[in-house]
């Protein structure tokens, strides 16, 4: 549990259980009159790893900035997709439909997500309505999973392409240090490369599928070879975040692309733009 501060309180409540396991939403409130504007915090991990203490910092950022933020714990590893982004549509209803008694208001409601994370972000955000995404019950009937904006830092865009990433660089000599039990993490979570075909945001806007397009800022570190690489299989000359950002565009999406320094990812240096972003769209 974080502890208050002059500025913003904390409060962790069980938004969900799934047979005898319950799952958490960190919820930072900005001390004075709301109602405040929420961003959902999606911590990384390869969706096999993390829980939501690792958002602390970036949400202590945004809690200064006026911002409510709600992290959330969701299923992962071998719950398999799309465990994850049923637990993250269902997180969004509870708090829309518990807004009034928390002091949050349910129409300026946002979503970020780091790594792992914000490739979930993106995908809840483009598809809200998705039926599988939708089916769980929190009590929240009429209530939708839309957001208004996705801030994502350095995401896994598109989990097929990463995968083969991955197995490239590991066959290479030497091979690439980064990779590590990525491909393995992949396997574990997505189960078959049909599904990392299938929940792709990369590809959803590729195949042409009707999907949300919010407004959106992709916040990248260089150099950076896990998230800012060319893929080969594709037809654009492009690094994966500017490809993402053509097809965002081509789909009639706003997209901002920021480039930082990798070596201070994890700071102000990316929590700044990303607080400025959900200023400029929810406040």
């Amino acid at each position: 549990m974080v502890t208050d501060t002059l500025n913003f309180t904390v409060e962790d409540f069980e938004y969900i259980r799934h047979g005898g396991h319950g799952l958490a939403l960190r919820l930072f409130r900005p001390v004075g009159a709301g109602l405040f504007p929420v961003v959902v915090d999606l911590h990384g991990g390869a969706w096999t790893n993390g829980d939501l203490s690792g958002c602390n910092d970036r949400d202590e950022v945004l809690a200064n900035a006026g911002l409510a933020v709600a992290a959330l714990d969701f299923r992962q590893a071998a719950d398999g997709y799309p465990s994850s982004v049923a637990d993250i549509n269902a997180a969004i209803r509870w708090l829309k439909a518990r807004a009034g008694e928390l002091n949050l208001d349910a129409a300026r409601v946002g979503i970020t997500g780091q790594s792992s994370g914000g490739h979930l972000a993106m995908l809840a955000a483009m598809r809200p309505e998705d039926p599988r995404y939708a089916a769980l019950n929190v009590g929240a009937a009429g209530v939708d999973a839309r957001v208004r904006c996705v801030g994502m830092t350095w995401p896994v865009i598109n989990p097929i392409s990463r995968y083969n990433h991955a197995i490239r660089q590991r066959a290479s000599n030497p091979p690439a240090a980064w990779v590590g039990t990525i491909p393995e993490k992949h396997d574990v979570y997505w189960q078959s490369e049909a599904n990392m075909i299938e929940g792709n945001p990369m590809l959803a806007l590729e195949r042409g599928e009707a999907v949300e397009t919010p407004p959106a800022m992709w916040i990248q570190g260089r150099p950076d070879p896990v998230h800012d690489y060319r893929d080969p299989d594709s037809p654009l000359d492009l690094n994966e975040p500017e490809r993402f950002a053509a097809n965002y565009r081509k789909a009639g999406g706003e997209i901002d692309v920021v480039y930082i320094d990798q070596a201070t990812r994890s700071s102000n240096a990316s929590y700044d733009p990303l607080a400025a972003f959900f200023r400029k769209h929810l406040i």
